[in-house]
Order: structure tokens, then C-alpha cells, then sequence
């Protein structure tokens, strides 16, 4: 029958029904497989993973404590549940005469049902590797799941000191979860499952958006924008022609930075009969919550010596202009004082230069 259930057939429920319809879906890997791993936490809340954890106890001994797991076999198999509640102690061979090796800490399942070995049962095995100079793991076994790799020098025993156990462990675990549960990982190249999966990896969330690990929420990045530059009249108005600009913004949560350069060039049109009445204003990239009258700084410049200090005002939501702050450094005064326009602090032209930069909190969205 190829639609299964467990717990329903009154009888003649087989082990793979159990498997396969688990009542507590884990992280999926098909619309019938779970993920193997090792379930997360420890009793103190401090570590990922505790399950499992093997630690060096003698020259060339080791214990692996509690935990629980699950391993997925083929998608008729099923997933294999397997906890070892009591510490179980484990024995490494002796190093090799000459070369090195690399040993695999594995939790496997053996099902004769399946793959005639004439067991069926799960253990804690030790994969002993090959001696080489340049040794490598063993490739780990199918329906088992790869818990550390043990490094053993060349002539390593307990008469000579046994296994370094400060730097011969090398974790393997990997994890699994309920399903919609964040996934908390080391190192971990698996895709993700399904689109808006999360996990948690090098102190930070990402989330799977169908081909890859994003960021979760997404940094943020420094954008281009090019501002609109209009007068509070509406008459007089200026144009950036061959201007040079360079203006960018990024925004985290409610929070906008944006700076600005204007080199204004031989075709920037500062506006036809414009006076001073006419105020030049800026769109800003995003808008603001609520008018406020200093956001940040701008450098106004006309020569070394002929520049001012204008402070970033946004007199709109949608605006802001350029109030001027500061007489100049050569100690001249302004001619116009007020909001920066096409006659004030001085009569703008090609050459001259704006450059500023201010933060301001976003409207809500």
C-alpha cells in the first residue's frame, strides 16, 4: 500500500509505517524525508549542541554523553529516532608505527530489513582510518551520522602519553529541528528546505529564499540616489545639467544615513530670474517621519577661503534644503543670509560645490 499510517491499522502496523508518518514532523528534506541530525540544546542553555558530545577521559579513551538524534534512511526507509541516555565509553586503537591517521566518531543504524547485515540495531561506532602521510577521514557510512573526527599520531598508545585530546577532537555534529523551527548550525552547506526556512549560524539568522542563505533581516546596503532639486516657489527653477553628483543612502530599521556631493558644472542651470525667495530644496531618498530643523551638515564652498557651513534641514517630509550656519573662514560675511539658493550665501556657478551628509528617522511604512 503505498499510503502509510501509523497508529491507524488495527493491525499489521509495520516499523518503516512508524518511521515514515512521525507524529513530530522534523526540519524536511522531501516531502516524505527529514533532515538528519542531532536535536539542539543543553540543560544549562548554553550551547548549541550538547547531545552527543564526546570528550577525551583516558590516553586513549573517550565518552560520549547523552542525546538524542534522528537519521533518515532512503524515503522508503523512513527516519530512524535514536537517543543514548547513559554515557557510553569508547576505545581508540593504537597509533600506527610510522604515519598518522584520522579516526570517525559515528551514531549508526544497522536494519537488516533493509541492508542484510544480519543486525538491527543503532550504536556509537569508531571508523578507524587509513595511515598515510597525509591522512584523510573515512567517508561515513550510509544511515549514519558523522560526530567528530579524532586525530592519532604515528606511534600514539597509552604507554607513551596516548592521544593529544586538547586539539585531536574535531566536531561533526549537525542538527535538526521541528518543523518551522530555527535551525541552529555551525558549519553547514545544506539548502534549505523550503522557502522562509530559518537557521541560526555564526551569531546571526538567515533565511532560505529558494536558491540560497540570506541574511536575515537583510543587511543593509549603501544605495545611489539622485535627488530632486526644485525651489519652495516653484519659480526659478534649477536643473543639475553636467552637474557631478554622487549621492548615496542606506537605511537600518527606522534610521536613514545619506551623504551628498554636488559639483555643479558648465550647463547646471541655477534658475532663470531666481532671488532669493526662491530656496532651493532637495528630495530626501527616503521620507521623514516629521519636519525637524537640523538632520546634519553641509559644506558650501566657491573657493578655498569663499566657503560656508549650511545646516540640513528638513522643512517637509519629503525635502530638505540648506540653511546657512557660519560666516566664512577668509572672515567675510555672507551676502544672504537664510536658506541656500541661486544668490545665496553668494551667487552660485560652475565649479562650485556642495557636500553633506545627515541621518534622520524614516516614516513609518
Amino acid at each position: 500500500m503505498n499510503v502509510r499510517s501509523a497508529w491507524l491499522p488495527v493491525t499489521g502496523q509495520t516499523r518503516s509505517d512508524t518511521r515514515i508518518a512521525s507524529l513530530g514532523a522534523l526540519t524536511p528534506t522531501s516531502p516524505v524525508a527529514t533532515r538528519s541530525g542531532i536535536l539542539p540544546g543543553s540543560p544549562d542553555g548554553k550551547w548549541r549542541i550538547s547531545g552527543f558530545t564526546v570528550m577525551g577521559t583516558t590516553a586513549m579513551g573517550a565518552t560520549v554523553y547523552p542525546g538524542r538524534a534522528v537519521i533518515q534512511g532512503t524515503d522508503a526507509q523512513g527516519a530512524y529516532p535514536v537517543a543514548l541516555t547513559q554515557t557510553l565509553g569508547l576505545t581508540f586503537a593504537d597509533g600506527h608505527a610510522q604515519y598518522p591517521r584520522i579516526d570517525l566518531i559515528v551514531l549508526r543504524v544497522r536494519d537488516d530489513e533493509y541492508d542484510a547485515t544480519g543486525r538491527t540495531d543503532a550504536a556509537v561506532e569508531i571508523i578507524t582510518g587509513v595511515p598515510a602521510a597525509t591522512p584523510v577521514a573515512p567517508a561515513t557510512p550510509a544511515l549514519s551520522l558523522a560526530l567528530y573526527t579524532v586525530a592519532v599520531p604515528a606511534g600514539t598508545s597509552a604507554g607513551n602519553g596516548g592521544i593529544n585530546w586538547t586539539n585531536a577532537l574535531v566536531g561533526q555534529r549537525t542538527t535538526t529541528v521541528g518543523l518551522g523551527g530555527i535551525l541552529p548550525v555551525t558549519s553547514d552547506t545544506a539548502i534549505g528546505a523550503y522557502p522562509g526556512q530559518y537557521r541560526d549560524i555564526d551569531g546571526g539568522l538567515q533565511r532560505w529564499d529558494g536558491t540560497a542563505w540570506m541574511p536575515y533581516p537583510p543587511k543593509p546596503a549603501w544605495q545611489n540616489w539622485t535627488p530632486v532639486w526644485t525651489t519652495y516657489t516653484g519659480n526659478g527653477t534649477p536643473s543639475f545639467g553636467n552637474a557631478e553628483i554622487v549621492a548615496r543612502w542606506v537605511q537600518q530599521g527606522p534610521t536613514v544615513h545619506m551623504n551628498f556631493a554636488f559639483t555643479f558644472g558648465t550647463t547646471t542651470n541655477f534658475g532663470a530670474g531666481a532671488t532669493s525667495a526662491d530656496n532651493w530644496r532637495f528630495t530626501l531618498p527616503v521620507k521623514a517621519a516629521s519636519a525637524i530643523k537640523c538632520v546634519g551638515f553641509a559644506d558650501l564652498m566657491m573657493g578655498t577661503r569663499e566657503r560656508a557651513v549650511a545646516r540640513i534641514r528638513c522643512t517637509s517630509t519629503s525635502f530638505f534644503e540648506l540653511e546657512i550656519a557660519s560666516g566664512m573662514p577668509s572672515g567675510d560675511s555672507v551676502v544672504i543670509a537664510g536658506i541656500t539658493d541661486a544668490v545665496s550665501p553668494w551667487t552660485w556657478a560652475a565649479g562650485h560645490t556642495i557636500h553633506g551628509s545627515a541621518t534622520y528617522e524614516a516614516a513609518a511604512q
